[in-house]
């Protein structure tokens, strides 16, 4: 039995906001207990006093390509995009994933437990998501959760990559037309096989199987409003009810129809260039607008186009244009954990949740002053910053 008793520790209440003092007992890469004053009972267990220092769920990060675009190796290690075809649902972010990327490494040390990586958007089906610990050699090991949805895109990424050439999609309208058609594909792929009229399977079909069953989420890139509508638009037709906008740019021209339909948004890279039209309205202020309609979000890095270690600076960033602190904590925590359907294990310091658990010697959102001393992943220490005497 592997356990760790945190001492004199400052948590944050979630709901209010409030700093109190209490211990934290993890057991078996699980938290077994939190509670004002827990003794061990058991010389096995490693005690920890934290000396009032702020302990935090471990930060996650909802949409990133780590792994899968490499840092400092080149061409060779850039895999988020398969631009031999625009429709593409079968591939798998676990089969493009190095967990050796040194990405990985800032991510710990940046108190980045969890997250999620993908496909990119250059096409209009880019295939599926995988979410998983930043702690590991083996991806397998590191699973989360196992597709993690399907990623869709909209907008000029698509557009760029095929239209140029002559191939669809050329519009918006032959983005959608695509997706559409992948959709109606595996309805009617499903009702032969419950009719038991399949002659043989088809690998695309499969993987959108899942999705218009309603067991994993839709996750669509949309930046411009009007592409925003049109992913609520499509997943309406389809009765697909778990839907996710990725970076949301301009969400906030329609954030009344956001809360109406009940979508939430991965908002982000807020630190990018504007290098595209579509990101021409890009304001550090929409998330603050969002929430105050009372649209979920979570806030993410996009990693590498905004580094994974700065997912903290962002959530200060909001704050800096209005966004209540605890609401910046819980756009990289718990509204991250829900985003990617893991509310229940991860994003929170609860009985019976993963021991992802981060230490910070300050002001959480202090990010010029407060660092991250120790970061704690399924229950094991896997990062101690050296202090200075």
């Amino acid at each position: 039995m592997n356990s760790i008793l945190l001492k004199n520790c400052l948590l944050i209440d979630f709901n209010t906001g409030n700093v109190k003092k209490s211990d934290v007992l993890i057991e078996d890469g699980k938290i077994k207990q939190v509670d004002v004053d827990i003794h061990s009972g058991s010389n096995e267990v490693k005690i920890i006093n934290v000396k009032e220092n702020y302990v935090l769920p471990g930060f996650i990060d909802c949409h990133t390509h780590i792994g899968i675009i490499e840092e400092a190796t080149g061409k060779l290690g850039i895999d988020n995009n398969e631009t031999s075809n625009p429709v593409t649902p079968h591939l798998r972010a676990i089969d493009g994933i190095n967990p050796l990327d040194i990405a990985f490494r800032d991510a710990v040390m940046s108190g980045v437990t969890c997250l999620m990586s993908g496909p990119g958007s250059n096409n209009a089906v880019g295939g599926q998501n995988v979410v998983i610990k930043t702690y590991g050699n083996i991806i397998d090991k590191m699973i989360v959760k196992n597709p993690s949805g399907l990623k869709i895109a909209f907008g000029e990424d698509p557009m760029a990559t095929y239209g140029i050439h002559g191939k669809c999609p050329v519009t918006r309208m032959g983005v959608a037309s695509l997706i559409r058609e992948l959709f109606i594909r595996t309805q009617d792929y499903i009702a032969r096989k419950e009719a038991r009229k399949v002659v043989e399977r088809d690998i695309r079909l499969e993987a959108v199987e899942p999705l218009l069953k309603g067991e994993i989420m839709l996750r669509a890139h949309a930046h411009r409003a009007d592409d925003i509508v049109t992913a609520i638009r499509i997943a309406e037709e389809f009765k697909i009810r778990k839907l996710v906008i990725e970076h949301g740019t301009e969400a906030h021209l329609v954030k009344e129809y956001l809360k109406e339909k009940n979508v939430p948004i991965a908002f982000g890279p807020m630190l990018t260039p504007r290098i595209k039209m579509e990101l021409r309205k890009r304001s550090y202020g929409s998330a603050v607008n969002l929430v105050e309609a009372g649209v979920k979000i979570a806030l993410m890095t996009d990693h590498p186009y905004n580094s994974i270690d700065q997912l903290r600076a962002i959530a200060a960033l909001a704050v800096s244009e209005g966004l209540k602190p605890v609401e910046a904590i819980r756009a990289i925590t718990s509204n991250a954990a829900e985003l990617l359907e893991c509310g229940n294990r991860i994003g929170s310091l609860k009985e019976g949740y993963d021991a992802d658990i981060i230490v910070l010697n300050g002001e959480p959102l202090d990010v010029v002053k407060t660092k991250v001393i120790m970061t704690i992943i399924s229950g094991e220490i896997v990062y101690k910053r050296k202090m200075k005497n």
